[in-house]
């Protein structure tokens, strides 16, 4: 399978937001909510890719891993984040949302995340830190994956754990053997943990 890149996504992902307009963060469950409501979206949203990198480990074909894998990173990035849709060209978008963990390219809508970050560890574990230049901190994410080779883990220079899943599941995506998206998966899963620990900081 040839590799997949996802930087081209930027540019397109950027101008079709600049031509479409963005709903309020309260319009997308943001920070009109309360804290309490707020962790549990959190919670919840983390569930789901929990369950999503769970089936990727546990899938027995490597479409089956690719699906799952391709479900886990959408639920991270949103339909205003890199790469989004059907990463692994089947004809079918797994993990569809619209709303992202993380923040979209330019900031809005906010993530899911990005409104419970009151708790230090969310802001430290799952967002990675500031946010102040949305495009920027993707494009970090982004080069890592360019830049990451099985001899060359680049995956924890991203401070942000949930991007780490959505690198872990373009290497298995652009993988075809069901051993390495196996061995991806696993790693996802402790990116997973790592994410879901930050809610009880």
């Amino acid at each position: 399978m040839p590799k997949i890149r996802l930087r081209h996504s930027i540019a397109v992902t950027a101008a079709a937001l600049l031509l479409t307009a963005c709903a309020s963060a309260g319009e997308e469950g943001g920070s009109a909510s309360g804290p309490a409501d707020d962790e549990t979206a959190l919670a919840d949203r983390l569930t789901q890719i929990e369950d999503a990198v769970e089936t990727w480990i546990a899938s027995s074909t490597i479409t089956e891993a690719h699906a799952a894998a391709e479900a886990a990173a959408n639920l991270v990035v949103g339909p205003n984040g890199p790469g989004y849709g059907d990463r692994d060209r089947d004809g079918a978008i797994r993990g569809d949302t619209d709303l992202g963990l993380l923040p979209g390219l330019d900031g809005t809508p906010d993530g899911i995340a990005f409104t419970a970050a009151a708790n230090p560890c969310v802001e430290r574990d799952v967002l990675g830190g500031s946010w102040d230049d949305p495009a920027a901190a993707w494009e970090q994410m982004l080069m890592a994956i360019d830049e990451w080779e099985p001899a060359n883990n680049t995956m924890p220079t991203l401070a942000s754990h949930p991007m780490r899943i959505v690198g872990w599941s373009t290497f298995t995506i652009e993988s075809d053997s069901l051993d390495d998206a196996h061995e991806y998966g696993g790693h996802a899963q402790l990116h997973v943990a790592v994410s879901m620990s930050a809610l009880d900081c």
